[in-house]
């Protein structure tokens, strides 16, 4: 397993419509994100990403939604994604739709999200599945210089070690769109390989949706156990320290 941060970033998707069946593919996403939303509340939502801003979240609570990405016709804040121009626990719910994926350093994309949400605030990842018919497009030649192949596919079980290790609790994980999306590829052929799939190997859907949240545990003050100042008595050649029982059998013997 090569190390995360040996990516060399190549060309970043800005837009739905640059993925084949990117329409096809937001949709799938929208609904599968939205029975989750009206269990999103508070006062503000982070959209990491032009592909995360572009997906429709009206239906949640949350009315101040607002998309972090360096372009793009739905960015509210200029500025890198694994650098967030916010303070630590301002956040209520986080979005993070393929962009690991895009990312030289995922690791640090997913702390500065842990860093500005509350506690029990919520982060949905969504990305491409390494082991489905879409990440075995990606050995096919020529594949890594189209997208969605450019970027690095994480296996789910690995983002949600990333996720464990920063303190999240894994409350929903799904696999969905049994499909390789290559351009030119109809969605209807090889239906009956789709449905067995679907049927019988639920773990290789081409797209997976993490839903985490994150938990600190209170910290509770332990008090220090006072000790007694030990004490010293002077000997012939230095000090030395003494229990009050020594003590006490000294006095006895002076008596």
């Amino acid at each position: 397993m090569k190390p995360a941060l040996s990516f060399q970033e190549g060309p970043k998707p800005l837009s739905w419509q640059q993925f084949p069946h990117g329409d096809y593919l937001r949709c799938e996403i929208e609904r599968k994100l939205a029975p989750w939303l009206p269990r999103m509340f508070g006062y503000h939502m982070l959209k990491l990403g032009s592909l995360s801003g572009e997906l429709n979240t009206s239906k949640c609570l949350i009315k101040h939604q607002v998309c972090v990405a360096q372009a793009g016709a739905h960015t509210g804040v200029i500025a890198d994604i694994d650098e967030l121009p916010f303070y630590e626990h301002t956040i209520d719910a986080c979005i993070l739709s393929h962009c690991l994926e895009y990312h030289s350093d995922p690791h640090h994309i997913l702390r500065e999200a842990h860093r500005t949400l509350i506690p029990g605030g919520y982060i949905v990842v969504t990305g491409f599945n390494p082991f489905s018919l879409c990440g075995l497009a990606q050995l096919l030649p020529f594949s890594g210089q189209k997208l969605p192949w450019t970027g690095r596919f994480f296996t789910p079980a690995r983002v949600k070690d990333w996720l464990n290790l920063l303190g999240f609790e894994i409350v929903s994980d799904e696999r969905f769109i049994y499909s390789s999306l290559a351009r030119g590829n109809r969605l209807s052929r090889f239906a009956f390989w789709r449905s067995f799939t679907k049927q019988y190997l639920k773990p290789m859907g081409s797209v997976y949706m993490l839903v985490a949240r994150k938990r600190v545990a209170p910290l509770t003050p332990i008090k220090p156990k006072w000790h007694a100042r030990p004490r010293f008595t002077t000997v012939e050649g230095g000090l030395r320290q003494t229990s009050k029982q020594h003590l006490k059998h000294c006095e006895q013997n002076k008596k």
